[in-house]
């Protein structure tokens, strides 16, 4: 069993936060537009062409998936936030830092009683993040 983050946007932020996630990250990025779909297929009534209606980066066996909202509300993202497991604290810190520019930060990256590395913060798209880093504190 896998779970995969899906991200929904407003305002057509998709395409462009997903690069940024893409810079951020790395991994491999596919993008369709509602102007890619097959000549016959309507992928949501009143659609805006340029709209994303699927993007995913494939990252280590696992995707971060989004779109922009269909129905063009995208509201605040509450109640859930992505959670990244860096390899190492400077890894965790680089990732974090990258994603609070622009945003908000709540909990600053640094050392936590439950780990070598820790901060949350919401990127410049809404998404709220937990940077974390593996392994025990201390090891």
């Amino acid at each position: 069993m896998s779970f995969h983050p899906y991200l929904f946007f407003s305002n057509g932020q998709c395409a462009e936060a997903f690069r940024f996630y893409q810079g951020v990250f790395g991994g491999e990025l596919q993008v369709m537009t509602n102007a890619d779909v097959p000549e016959g297929v309507d992928p949501m009534p009143g659609a805006s062409p340029e709209h994303v209606m699927h993007a995913s980066i494939a990252l280590g066996g696992g995707f971060l998936m989004g779109s922009d909202d269909p129905t063009g509300d995208g509201g605040p993202k509450v109640g859930v936030a992505v959670s990244y497991a860096a390899p190492d604290e400077q890894e965790g810190k680089r990732v974090f830092e990258a994603l609070a520019e622009g945003g908000q930060v709540f909990m600053p990256f640094e050392p936590a009683f439950f780990s070598k590395g820790f901060g949350s913060c919401v990127d410049r798209f809404g998404v709220n993040w937990m940077v974390d880093t593996r392994g025990e504190p201390g090891s």
